[in-house]
Parts: structure tokens; C-alpha cells; sequence
């Protein structure tokens, strides 16, 4: 078999297509329950379809299965992978009009109390498309900004399309709970924030304090590495009896709102975490900037803090940035869990859906902190592509 076969094939769109194709027609699309609380019938995709003419659903699927085998036999070709793009920005909005115009119709055929939730063969078929477009994106070789802005188009024909699914169960959620959505945000962000920030500017300390005495690196890394190595729940377990401890010892502490639960341990902890991979990016740039640079910034007689500042900042901002987005994405995911110590924050919204069997309601607290991550990652890549940095 010639090798070119090999080059022209694309296993990994071979994969999703697969994924994708199970998905459709081996997962429920849609459960249709009597109330919040039971998980439901299942309702298949070609159970959706029925009220659509079977000729136009069969051409459409048929065209779109043409185009994918197209796409896997021919990745080279750029007007190729930018109709998979175009198709796959369509289907995602198509699922949530099908979804939304079937839980329309069970809502006036059914009694007032059902749900029409969102199904494993839903979420599975979304995320292939997801990154069956995104494959289709790398494979155009675009550079970073261009490549970011194709990626936020990719929600748009979803984002017009919201208003449709009102009468899905998640939509329902939305609207018993949306008062408390954006105090919710508000708080997740600021456990982020006030983790990450004393987090650099330790971090960046004890890094250029490691440049100039070594045995301060072997004997702290170690520590951080172990501190990575603790599950979050646990951590939180372990600060809550020393800072309720001290906030009975020292009352000032309690009276700023210091406690064995709340914020605080969630702060605490987090920061720790996020120590780790500032410091070890701190130290990788402030070690790769030049000694010629150095040696003149001291020949005009320029102080160490000035030094710090001026020059070997500036030029180890690159490698931070890449430890300083690590920890932010990183915390962003992590404050989730905080809410089990009483900081609040999405985590919460995610727990009261758990702990009330509201599958509906996990998602929605789930959702908003995959974008805050997602756009926590997007803005540091697009700093990195301002400064000329990799991504």
C-alpha cells in the first residue's frame, strides 16, 4: 500500500466520526421525565426526527456523512476542512433547535410538570462536533488570533439559536435559579483572584530569591510537589481546625472574616496550589535572561530591586505568563470544590444539583466554569501572541 494512503488518511476524524455515529443512534438523545427529580424514558434521535420529512433528513445526513468521509480521506485540502467548520457550527445549533422544538410539544402534550433533559447521546454527539470543528480549525494552519476568533464563531449559530430550547429542563433551571447565577460568578472569580495574586507575587520572590541561593530550591520544590500531590478535599479538611484555631486565638482575625470555614481555607489552599507552577516558570525565565544584560544593568549601577524590576522581569514575563496561566485555569476549576467548606461560588450551585438529585442543576454550575477556564486560557494565549510567545 502506497504511503501516501497513510499521509491523506486522518485517524483522528476517522475516530470522531465513529464516536459521532454511535453517539446518534446508540445514545438517548433526550430523556422525557414526569418531573425534575426522575431520570426518565429515553427519547433517540430518530425518535426527534419523526415530525421532520424522512426525505430531507436522509439527504441531510447523508450529505453531511459524505463530506466527513471526504474531510478523512483529504485533510490537505483547506476548503474542505472549512465546510466541516461551517457544518459542524450548524449542527451544534441544529441539536439545541431539535431539542428545544420536541420539549415544545411534550410540554402541551404532557402535564404541566414534565421535563425534557438534555441526554447522554446529546452532550457525547455536542462535544465530537465540538472537536471535530476544532480538528478542522488546526488543520487550516491558521495563526493564533485568527484561530481564536474561528473557535468563539463556532458558538454563534448556537448562541442565536438559545431562545429555542426555553422548555428544556436545563433552560427551566435556569429560570427558577437565575437570580443566583451572578452573585455565584462574582464570588468564583473572586476566590480566583484572591488566590493568584499573592500566589505571584510570592512566587516570583521565592523564585528570584532561588536564583541567588540554591539550597532554597532544593529544599522548597519538594514541599510544593508534595502540596500538588494532596486532593483538594482534603486540604480544605486540614486548614479548617488550624484557622478556626486562630481565629479564637487572635479575634481580629475572626472579626475580618477569617474562620475554620468560609473563604478563607478556600483561599489558602488554592493559593498553595497555585505556588507550584508560578514558581517553576518564575525561576525558568528569570534563569534564561541573558548574563550580558545583567552585567551591564549592574555596570550602570543599578540595585538589585532595580534589576528584579527593570530587567530580568521584563524579560522572564514570556516563560511567567505560561505558569501564571497554568495556575489561573487551574484554580478556576479547583474553587468548584471550595463550596464544600462554605466559600460559595459556582461549586455551590454544582452541589445543591447534586445533593437534590437536580442533574440539570450540576450542569449549569459545571458550565459556567468550563468558560471561565476557557476564557482564562483564550486571554493568555492571546497575550502570549501579542509578546510573540508560543502559546
Amino acid at each position: 500500500m502506497p504511503l501516501s494512503f497513510f499521509q491523506r488518511f486522518n485517524p483522528v476524524l476517522a475516530l470522531y466520526v465513529a464516536l459521532a455515529i454511535g453517539a446518534a443512534f446508540g445514545l438517548p438523545f433526550l430523556r422525557l421525565a414526569p418531573n425534575r427529580l426522575l431520570t426518565g424514558e429515553p427519547v433517540y434521535l430518530e425518535n426527534v426526527l419523526l415530525p421532520y420529512p424522512s426525505q430531507l433528513s436522509v439527504s441531510l445526513m447523508l450529505a453531511l456523512f459524505a463530506l466527513l468521509s471526504i474531510a478523512v480521506w483529504q485533510p490537505r485540502q483547506r476548503i474542505t476542512q472549512a465546510f466541516i467548520f461551517l457544518a459542524m457550527s450548524a449542527i451544534l445549533a441544529g441539536m439545541w433547535v431539535l431539542a428545544g422544538h420536541f420539549a415544545s410539544n411534550a410540554v402541551q402534550a404532557e402535564n404541566p410538570f414534565s421535563r425534557t433533559a438534555l441526554g447522554v447521546g446529546f452532550w457525547t454527539l455536542g462535544a465530537v462536533t465540538w472537536m471535530i470543528a476544532l480538528d478542522a480549525i488546526d488543520r487550516l494552519h491558521l495563526t493564533t488570533l485568527p484561530r481564536l476568533l474561528l473557535q468563539s464563531a463556532l458558538l454563534l449559530p448556537l448562541l442565536l439559536s438559545l431562545n429555542e430550547g426555553q422548555d428544556l429542563s436545563i433552560a427551566q433551571e435556569y429560570a427558577n435559579q437565575s437570580d443566583i447565577f451572578g452573585p455565584a460568578i462574582l464570588r468564583h472569580l473572586q476566590i480566583v483572584l484572591l488566590a493568584v495574586t499573592p500566589a505571584l507575587v510570592i512566587g516570583l520572590l521565592l523564585a528570584w530569591r532561588m536564583t541567588k541561593k540554591k539550597s532554597l530550591r532544593q529544599a522548597l520544590f519538594p514541599v510544593l510537589s508534595v502540596i500538588q500531590t494532596i486532593p483538594s478535599i482534603a486540604l480544605f479538611g486540614l486548614l479548617m481546625a488550624p484557622l478556626a484555631w486562630a481565629a479564637v486565638q487572635l479575634p481580629a482575625l475572626g472579626r475580618a472574616g477569617i474562620s475554620g470555614v468560609g473563604i478563607a481555607p478556600a483561599v489558602l489552599a488554592l493559593f498553595m496550589y497555585a505556588l507550584l507552577p508560578i514558581v517553576r516558570s518564575a525561576l525558568a525565565g528569570l534563569e534564561q535572561v541573558p548574563a550580558d544584560a545583567v552585567n551591564a544593568a549592574r555596570a550602570m549601577g543599578m540595585s538589585a530591586r532595580q534589576l528584579l524590576w527593570q530587567v530580568e522581569l521584563p524579560l522572564a514575563f514570556p516563560v511567567l505568563l505560561i505558569g501564571v496561566r497554568t495556575a489561573v485555569v487551574q484554580t478556576t476549576g479547583m474553587a468548584a470544590v471550595s463550596a464544600l467548606v462554605g466559600a460559595g461560588g459556582l461549586g455551590q450551585i454544582m452541589f445543591d444539583g447534586l445533593f437534590s438529585a437536580a442533574n440539570e442543576l450540576v450542569i449549569l454550575g459545571v458550565i459556567p466554569i468550563v468558560l471561565l477556564a476557557i476564557l482564562a486560557d483564550t486571554f493568555f494565549k492571546v497575550l502570549s501572541s501579542l509578546i510573540k510567545t508560543p502559546p
